[in-house]
């Protein structure tokens, strides 16, 4: 008598799908569907054979293997016996458990249960087919299909458990979100396709993981796997999957302002054989690495740092450095400083716990694929934990000191000194202008016309700013890094009875004139002559100068107990034509009081409310059946827009669509019509992007309702 053998095998994957929160997957509604499953959870498998099984003389074993080279030692492979008179799953849920379901003679149905920490991607199934008390003779067979085993947030054991269903569904399943873009005094949201469940974002998130070196034994473990994600999302290493660019020269590539989401980015990786995607920044990295991380099963979410700093030297401050005669010094005195505050900065957060680290410091984690600095000789950072961050506990893993600063380092401003013993002394501290506000989109729906569903997290990260307490979580992180002590046991300098204010500037309307104002006010009993520096720029969202708009340099003399104001003008033919990517506008101003050797200096930033878009399409779309929408705005400037084109997208309606389009003239209303087919029930969003030589960003979103 032979062993048995295995002739087919059934994996259930619609049936399992549901059990295991994976139905939404494309690859599960596709006719011949793949198998995706959640560790910590149980699954059904049927083995047809080529005869009657007989329980007595039959022995079946089940061998789970992940990997080149699956280990029993390492974790990355399993042997279970299946045991006819087994009721229960082994009382450890530790490892894998097999139980015989259903025994119909010439088929049998498994129950398999997952362990809960087990690697993350595709496993290999094998069924080892063997007589009772005879060895050496047996029979193996490899079940042909790909079985994806993902995180699982729904199961309390495993490391990425997320307790609250409606957090779940936001942060694992929503596949459309907003990410903040503007400024602090205006956010805009831009809303992004992530596309986690498109057939394309699974195996492509496999794919990297595989390219991002990280062994197989570490990929169940979420701090390992969110790290190497952080890693391999940018492609200054690694070949990862998107090139980064801030000059605002694209043509050899796509704009990142004309990406409306994620699949599109997968798909031009995958079929290109892992060539890095041409270009990224912050936004789209994070959306990004949404996408990846909601695939794979771990809770993310993208999170918008407003004024972030980018700390060059571990000082926690952000170095400006000002000559004699008020002129910004790029990169310091010696041109090794270029610590810069980014207009915002998008990371992402990631949900688990962290055994590595004292109890409390679990939850949201930090991580950020935009290339800024490296950590342990690679481009990446995090996870860093947000309880860490806003204690000011700088000594805990990963990357936290530079996190910390994002939010709250102190933007300090030198000046050229004689006297001072280095060349230079502190003419301000801001205490109060990095991390100016935290967003991330609120849990439920998205809102297309309005900013309903911001949400600001600003006090998960920072104790609020003037507080002792949030004094005293900077000073923690000073006591842990001799270089900031240094900036922070400086002494101030001058006897300041002249005011100064910058005022603050929120939001112009793109085409509208602009005015840089400084007020003055002398409180002294003495005439005060002042000499003052304002200037605008353009500037990259990394706050890294375009072009200089204008400059105005003077002297004046203000009465004893008088006010002045100093004010410089632009309009819009000084500046259309020199804005870059978000139309960031950086003003700075500086001024020196001659008699008492005062310095005061401020800065500030604004960006341009572009026009708005308004789309129209029916309510209600059927599947399969054309649905038209129309997109419409107006030019509102005095000259024309070139080098036009549009992207249209849309989960479960529409793919990822580029056209150009001709120049718009002078204030002229433009409407737009496209149609497109509907695929998968449910409530979609179409997300259109505007982008010109003169405009960038031009967008706007609705929902539609696709019905079967």
């Amino acid at each position: 008598m032979e062993p048995i053998s295995v002739t087919s095998t059934e994996l259930y994957c619609k049936d399992n799908a549901k059990r295991h929160h994976t139905e939404e997957y494309d690859l599960v509604k596709a006719e011949t569907p793949t198998c995706i499953l959640r560790r910590g959870d149980s699954f059904f498998l049927a083995l047809k054979f080529d005869r009657n099984f007989d329980v007595e003389k039959d022995v079946i074993r089940v061998s789970f293997g992940f990997g080149e080279k699956p280990s029993v030692v390492l974790g990355t492979k399993a042997v279970r016996p299946v045991l006819p008179k087994l009721k229960h799953f082994p009382k450890s849920a530790q490892i894998w458990g097999v139980m015989l379901s259903q025994n119909n003679r010439s088929s049998v149905v498994l129950n398999i249960r997952i362990p809960p920490h087990v690697q993350v991607g595709i496993w290999n199934f094998q069924i080892i087919t063997s007589l009772s008390g005879q060895r050496g003779q047996r029979k193996d067979y490899k079940i042909p299909e790909d079985i994806y085993i993902l995180f699982n947030p729904w199961c309390s054991e495993d490391g990425v458990y997320m307790e609250k269903e409606e957090e779940r569904q936001e942060y694992i399943m929503n596949e459309t979100g907003k990410i903040w873009c503007g400024t602090f005094k205006k956010p805009t949201g831009k809303v992004w396709t992530f596309g986690q469940f498109d057939e394309i974002s699974l195996p492509t998130a496999v794919y990297l993981l595989e390219k991002s070196g990280l062994v197989a034994a570490q990929r169940g473990n979420p701090i390992m796997v969110t790290r190497a994600i952080s890693a391999i999302i940018n492609a200054v290493d690694d070949g990862g999957l998107l090139e980064g660019r801030w000059d605002g020269d694209y043509s050899d590539g796509t704009s990142p302002f004309a990406w409306t989401g994620s699949p599109a980015i997968l798909e031009q990786y995958l079929t290109t054989n892992g060539t890095p995607v041409k270009y990224g920044q912050c936004w789209v990295y994070s959306a990004a690495t949404v996408t990846i991380c909601r695939a794979l099963g771990i809770p993310c979410r993208s999170t918008t740092n407003y004024v972030s700093a980018h700390d060059t030297n571990s000082s926690l401050t952000v170095d400006k450095y000002f000559d004699v005669f008020g002129e910004r010094i790029e990169n310091g005195p010696d041109g090794t400083c270029s610590d810069s505050c980014w207009n915002f900065h998008v990371w992402n957060d990631v949900w688990m716990t962290r055994p590595d680290l004292p109890p409390g410091y679990g939850g949201w984690q930090v991580i950020d694929g935009t290339p800024q600095e490296t950590s342990d000789q690679v481009m990446r950072c995090g996870p860093a934990s947000v309880a860490a961050v806003r204690k000011g506990e700088v000594g805990y893993l990963y990357d936290t000191p530079f996190v910390f600063s994002e939010v709250n380092a102190d933007i300090v401003h030198f000046q050229e000194d004689e006297e001072s013993e280095w060349g230079f002394s502190r003419t301000s501290i801001n205490q109060y202008h990095v991390g100016r506000k935290i967003l991330t989109k609120k849990l439920g729906l998205t809102d297309d016309n309005s900013d309903t569903d911001m949400e600001d997290i600003t006090r998960l990260f920072k104790n609020k700013e003037g507080t002792d307490a949030e004094r005293l979580a900077v000073y923690n992180a000073v006591r842990g890094v001799p270089r900031a002590q240094e900036v922070y046991d400086m002494p101030d300098r001058g006897n300041e009875d002249v005011t100064f204010d910058l005022v603050d500037i929120e939001t112009i309307p793109f085409g509208d004139t602009f005015l840089v104002e400084v007020a003055v006010e002398n409180k002294s009993e003495e005439e005060r002559t002042i000499k003052a520096v304002l200037s605008a720029s353009s500037v990259y969202y990394t706050g890294t100068t375009a072009n200089d708009l204008q400059k105005s340099k003077g002297t004046i003399k203000i009465k004893p107990g008088k006010k002045e104001t100093l004010k410089l003008e632009i309009t819009a033919a000084e500046y259309v034509g020199k804005l870059v990517d978000h139309s960031f506008i950086k003003l700075y101003a500086i001024a020196n009081v001659e008699e008492t050797k005062q310095v005061w200096s401020e800065e500030d930033d604004f960006t341009f409310v572009m026009p708005e878009v308004t789309i129209t399409a029916a309510g209600t779309c059927k599947i399969g059946e054309p649905c038209e929408a129309s997109f419409s705005f107006r030019n509102p400037l005095e000259f024309a827009l070139t080098d036009c084109s549009y992207t249209l997208e849309g989960p479960g309606s529409q793919k990822p669509k580029n056209i150009k389009f001709r120049d718009v003239k002078p204030k002229e209303l433009i409407s737009l019509s496209q149609t497109f087919t509907g695929k998968a029930s449910g409530v979609r969003k179409i997300v259109f992007n505007f982008t010109s030589k003169q405009a960038h960003n031009i967008h706007g979103s609705m929902t539609v309702k696709i019905e079967e």
